[in-house]
């Protein structure tokens, strides 16, 4: 079979080339495989980045000659600089994580003052997402399972109780879902966020899922995701969602904000990926802040693309969209 690979000249830009787009920073990939450590020497990728206690703290899915993925940890006083354990943090222990724990979003939760890591465990069982929790970012006390009996994943808790629940973003295909717990194990009241949209542009056709943790903003809570069309090329967006009602989508630009151009983000292990699992807010030399996306490439390497706070809080509530294409 022929793998299609995506080109990017002909990109699904509709009003020209100098629309709002995330930019690659100049040191991406920030972090590539290393071949003399088994367990990361095929593919590092999909990394939670967070800032605590003036670093930042990065886990990232690593990969091995068996396929089978762990969870690494690497640390760096610029986010572009960054120096790993010899080990992984999390590696599968438990039945549902027999074929890997992946695609780590790291939360710290305002409520509980901890850090709390939303995984994905691969078994024979399934796709099931699971949650840890840490004080450290280094040993992590696991949760367990919080949806079985489904495959899901693309999961990632919120930074703060919302109604006095926790909420979490999750993913029943091709859907964003939303659900709220009292005890991060039993979660209930499930209900869509957002959809794909086969009446827009085809980007966001097929599947869409959430990116890093939901940023709380005056103006609601700024949440990127990413979505794949027929061609399997995945992109990314962002959208605004109501404070009180994370459900409520209150702006939902039609276009999106990155796409795959570089060679090793069109030619890897799943071809033409860009996939963000952290958007962390970042206070530069200047006293701006800067959104830091951290995506995977092609399934190979992690990449960083940056643009300002307030240029994307703009994209996000000027750009074109229309109402009739969401969910609601």
């Amino acid at each position: 079979m022929t793998q299609h690979v995506f080109n990017p000249t002909l990109t699904l830009h509709v009003d020209g080339s100098g629309r709002f787009m995330l930019r690659r920073h100049p040191r991406s990939p920030v972090l590539r495989p290393d071949p003399l450590k088994a367990w990361e020497a095929v593919n590092v990728f999909n990394a939670a980045v967070v800032q605590h206690g003036g670093l930042f703290h990065m886990h990232y899915r690593a990969q091995g000659v068996d396929y089978v993925s762990s969870i690494g940890y690497a640390v760096s006083e610029d986010g572009l600089h960054w120096n790993k354990l010899e080990r992984p943090v999390l590696a599968p222990q438990e039945p549902y994580e027999a074929r890997g724990v992946e695609d780590p979003r790291v939360t710290w939760h305002e409520d509980d003052q901890c850090f709390y890591m939303a995984y994905t465990a691969f078994s024979a069982h399934g796709i099931m997402p699971c949650l840890a929790r840490s004080h450290n970012l280094i040993s992590w006390e696991r949760l367990g399972p919080v949806i079985r009996g489904e495959n899901n994943k693309d999961h990632v808790v919120f930074p703060r109780k919302i109604g006095g629940r926790y909420a979490m973003f999750h993913r029943r295909p091709p859907h964003i879902w939303i659900a709220y717990s009292d005890d991060l194990v039993n979660w209930d009241s499930h209900k869509i966020v957002m959809s794909p949209r086969p009446q827009n542009l085809g980007w966001d056709e097929k599947r869409i899922g959430a990116g890093g943790v939901p940023i709380e903003t005056p103006h609601g809570w700024l949440v990127l995701y990413h979505a794949y069309d027929d061609l399997h090329v995945y992109r990314l967006s962002a959208a605004l969602l109501d404070l009180d009602d994370p459900s409520r989508v209150l702006s939902r630009p039609r276009t999106f904000l990155m796409e795959p151009t570089e060679t090793w983000e069109i030619r890897g292990d799943v071809p033409n990926v860009c996939f963000s699992c952290a958007n962390p807010v970042v206070t530069n030399d200047q006293g701006e802040s800067e959104v830091y996306v951290y995506y995977g490439g092609a399934d190979r390497m992690v990449g960083l693309a940056t643009c300002k706070y307030d240029d994307l809080m703009a994209f996000v509530q000027t750009s074109p969209g229309d109402p009739s294409w969401d969910r609601d």
